[in-house]
């Protein structure tokens, strides 16, 4: 399992490589087919051996009733980047038919250079959600185009941890789900322990654009109920729920909830109380941190709400990625991979066997009551929270500027106000002049 670190670095590359060189992609010298009617389709998996392992095991059992269908897979080269490599193969004419690990912000800067197919325009497209069970799940994946050029693998829809076992000293039973209650906890919190903070987390002060998926984009998901951000070249952002959350945000402030400066492990050690979570923290726990259990440390909770929210069904920022086909790929790979892709996921086992070797929740709209998955997730308690969140993951905005444009919102709304350097209404005004500037 990677640690969020790892994670979080592989999410955020992509911003950092130019696509100008995608123009042009043409489907070179490919054949449909050998002299024997078979077809070879290139599959690039992440460079996460039990990822790798996963779909050469599918491969093999795939092509065990489809002996008219090859498909090769192999590691997307992690040097200089996984983004890099794709991007290289592509204005080489050497890329795959269809690759995993791709986030939706890549994915818009493939689909801007028409470097990628869009999967809802190949037959069987309708059956793979259908069969996974993941309409729900797939629906903010839409483009600003209305084509789906991703189909979501995985989804880890970003949850709240909160140390139970300091909140239970406070008087609180269980994690706080409105901005009221936020505030009363940090009031409680600091009054029995003035040198233990809400939010210790030096992130919010820096404006790197990836760290706003985990703190910025998570509020303001649950707040405007899974309201785009950014819509094609249009900000289409809630006023109304922006608003909230840097006033929120600023609330706390006013209440010292943050501490901003570098601490080791200070969620862990109890000198915050409430951080992000995702599931890879889990195992990194287990290893380093066996104290830190589920029910007895820590909870986990979905972001919380303003107050005349329904806290029910709360959405949340996913980090998710998933699988795509590439425009270069011929026709016949084309249907090829599709048929490849319906068979994997036309049975819940399958689903079942990368949650079991690789701890992904799978985006389908039923992880959390399908019978396939009940013993994994009886065993596995902790991670029953992320299944329930599933179908309420928001990913990442789809325009291909979306490192410059996430950037704003630290620069000119996040940083400021956590700071107390400016208010609310300026930062939000000010923000959404820069985006619009950049868009």
């Amino acid at each position: 399992m990677k640690k969020k670190l790892n994670k979080v670095v592989s999410l955020v590359v992509a911003a950092t490589v130019s696509v100008s060189v995608l123009a042009g992609c043409s489907k070179g010298d490919k054949k449909d087919s050998d002299k024997n009617g078979v077809t070879t389709i290139e599959f690039w998996a992440a460079p996460n051996p039990p990822q790798q392992a996963y779909w050469k095991e599918m491969a093999k059992e795939f092509e065990k009733e489809n002996p008219k269908i090859n498909i090769n897979v192999s590691a997307i080269k992690e040097s200089p980047s996984s983004e890099a490599s794709i991007q290289s193969a592509i204005a080489g004419k050497s890329a795959p038919t269809m690759s995993e690990n791709i986030n939706r912000g890549f994915a818009a800067q493939l689909a801007e250079s028409k470097a990628l197919v869009p999967l809802n325009e190949i037959e069987g497209w309708e059956d793979i959600l259908t069969n996974r069970n993941m309409t729900e799940t797939v629906e903010p994946w839409e483009f600003s185009d209305g084509n789906q050029y991703v189909l979501p693998i995985y989804s880890n829809p970003m949850l709240f941890g909160w140390r139970l076992d300091i909140l239970k000293e406070l008087g609180i039973n269980e994690a706080p789900k409105t901005y009221s209650e936020m505030l009363e906890a940090t009031k409680r919190l600091k009054a029995k322990y003035p040198d233990k903070f809400l939010w210790a987390k030096p992130d919010l002060a820096d404006p790197t654009a990836w760290k706003r998926w985990f703190d910025f984009f998570m509020l303001y998901d649950a707040a405007s109920e899974g309201n785009n951000f950014i819509e094609g070249n249009k900000l289409v952002a809630d006023d109304k729920a922006g608003l909230q959350v840097l006033t929120f945000m600023d609330d706390l402030r006013k209440e010292n909830a943050y501490l901003l400066k570098t601490v080791t492990d200070p969620f862990e050690t109890g000198v915050g109380i409430f951080t992000d979570i995702g599931p890879w923290t889990l195992t990194y726990w287990e290893e380093k941190f066996p104290k830190m259990v589920y029910g007895e440390t820590f909870t986990l909770a979905p972001p919380p709400v303003p107050d005349n929210m329904n806290t029910e069904n709360v959405r949340t920022f996913a980090d998710t990625k998933g699988l795509v086909i590439y425009a270069s790929a011929t026709d016949q790979q084309k249907h090829a991979a599709m048929k490849f892709i319906s068979w994997v996921y036309s049975n819940p086992e399958h689903d079942l066997k990368w949650l079991e070797q690789t701890n992904l929740p799978p985006a389908r709209d039923d992880l959390a009551e399908n019978e396939a998955f009940t013993t994994f997730f009886s065993e596995n308690l902790a991670l029953q929270p992320y299944a329930n969140a599933v179908p309420f993951g928001i990913p990442s905005i789809d325009n291909p500027k979306y490192n410059e444009l996430q950037t704003f919102i630290g620069q000119h709304a996040v940083n400021p106000i956590v700071k107390g350097k400016n208010t609310p209404k300026n930062g939000w005004n000010d923000m959404k002049k820069a985006i619009e500037g950049g868009l």
